[in-house]
């Protein structure tokens, strides 16, 4: 994945490749962002469509049991893809691991909280669209999750060097 997206920023002019490169992250952010919405997307489709074919199921109902299954899935992309690429994580050994995993999904609850409300409020009792919903909702959930990862999960490398040669990271 690295190889291709060094490949498609190499076709652009300079001067767009300097601005890719100091904005590296937010650019992979975006892209990883909208690749989990289309995630998030066609598991609520699936599991909407489901529900209303197979469940006797209300639009609260539905709204809330489709948002939670999608942000599963969703997330648990995002996990593996911001990890990798986007913050490209250097936490190693099983409890580094699953201490950072641990502090992601956690992020994650508190905007699964936001995406639910907005969800049950927006579509649920005031009745606006379920899909113009979803999207108003997993707009403010992305940028909330950015936040979230930069300054919580996936803290900036050079603060952490600069933290251990200090021995600030005991």
């Amino acid at each position: 994945m690295e190889k291709f997206i060094k490949a498609c920023v190499s076709i652009l002019p300079k001067p767009l490749q300097d601005i890719y490169y100091k904005y590296e992250d937010k650019w992979l952010y975006l892209v990883f962002g909208v690749l989990t919405t289309v995630v998030s997307f066609l598991t609520a489709g699936l599991a909407k469509t489901v529900l209303e074919k197979w469940g006797d199921f209300g639009s609260v109902a539905i709204a809330q049991i489709s948002t939670v299954f999608s942000w599963v899935c969703a997330v648990t992309f995002a996990y593996l893809t911001n990890r990798v690429w986007v913050f490209k994580s250097t936490a190693k050994g099983a409890k580094a691991l699953a201490a950072e995993a641990v502090s992601f999904y956690g992020g994650r609850v508190f905007t699964l909280a936001v995406e639910w409300l907005m969800m049950t409020v927006g579509n649920g009792v005031i009745g606006i669209n379920y899909w113009l919903m979803k999207v108003i909702a997993n707009v403010v959930v992305l940028i909330l999750n950015y936040v979230i990862s930069k300054l919580f999960v996936f803290k900036n490398k050079d603060t952490q060097e600069t933290a251990v040669a200090d021995g600030q990271n005991d």
